[in-house]
């Protein structure tokens, strides 16, 4: 991955889209990242895509792409994440069972057919996602 503004400089933005059900939860992400830990603390910028395809009209290279697909198998959440992973953003999905994306750097996957369960592990997974950026954003040497 290329080097990035983040170590001196200002954080790229959140850029968080999802398939189906996962939309709400792309918007969801997108106020958690947004607002920060503690009062008067830094947060993440970010912004929700109602169309995954739209990503390469907002996205710059120090931005993330977080991708919510239970099922991974969306072609427009799939083709996004393609587009984006070879123009400098970091890329995350968080998936359901048994589904590999090719180029993106972190993928979260869910083993469990029950879309409730894999729905619940992605809630969890970007809450904790949420918090280490924040951590990271205040413990960051300048």
């Amino acid at each position: 991955m290329p080097a990035t503004r983040w170590p001196g400089g200002s954080p790229g933005r959140a850029l968080a889209f999802g398939d189906g059900l996962a939309a709400d939860d792309a918007a969801h992400v997108v106020v958690e990242f947004a607002h920060p830990v503690i009062v008067g603390k830094r947060a993440l910028p970010a912004m929700r895509l109602a169309d995954p395809a739209t990503l390469p009209l907002f996205a710059e290279p120090d931005d993330i792409a977080l991708a919510i697909s239970p099922g991974g198998d969306d072609p427009r959440v799939t083709a996004a994440l393609t587009v984006t992973a070879g123009a400098g953003l970091l890329t995350v999905a968080l998936v359901g069972p048994a589904r590999a994306l090719d180029g993106v750097d972190h993928v979260v996957t869910v083993t469990s057919d029950d879309a409730r369960i894999v729905r619940e592990a992605h809630v969890t997974a970007y809450h904790v996602l949420w918090e280490l950026v924040h951590v990271f954003l205040e413990a960051r040497v300048v």
